[in-house]
């Protein structure tokens, strides 16, 4: 069902101040830059190596600025790639209702309506929409 760990989101309230960490400390590289409208945040992909890290700063209320706002930066998700997000959540029980946006990278996201061992998690598919 699941390929891969896409990525690693990290909620961050401002990316810029939080790059020199990952760029100038870790050595990481960045690879993208993005505005994902819907959600209205801003996605910063780094180059981990085996997994990408996201930083996903928001630019407007909504998801992100609210779990900032009620738990600081950090972790914030974990993120799976699959082929089909539809067909993924018709096979996990209780997950049909979980909404589907354009997430980052041209693909189609959602996250999984509970938060198993407290850890939100990412479905994005595979492939960008064309």
């Amino acid at each position: 069902m699941v390929d891969h760990v896409d990525h690693i989101g990290i909620a961050v309230r401002d990316a810029d101040l939080a790059l020199p960490f990952y760029v100038e400390r870790l050595g990481l590289t960045v690879i993208g830059d993005e505005l994902a409208d819907d959600p209205g945040v801003r996605l910063v992909y780094l180059d981990g190596g085996n997994v990408m890290l996201q930083l996903v700063q928001p630019y407007r209320e909504g998801p992100v600025a609210s779990f900032l706002a009620e738990r600081g930066e950090g972790l914030h998700h974990v993120c799976f790639c699959v082929d089909d997000i539809p067909a993924t959540l018709a096979a996990l029980p209780g997950q049909g209702g979980a909404p589907i946006f354009m997430g980052g990278r041209g693909r189609r996201a959602c996250f999984l309506l509970a938060e198993p061992n407290g850890v939100r998690v990412e479905l994005t598919e595979r492939e960008p929409i064309r």
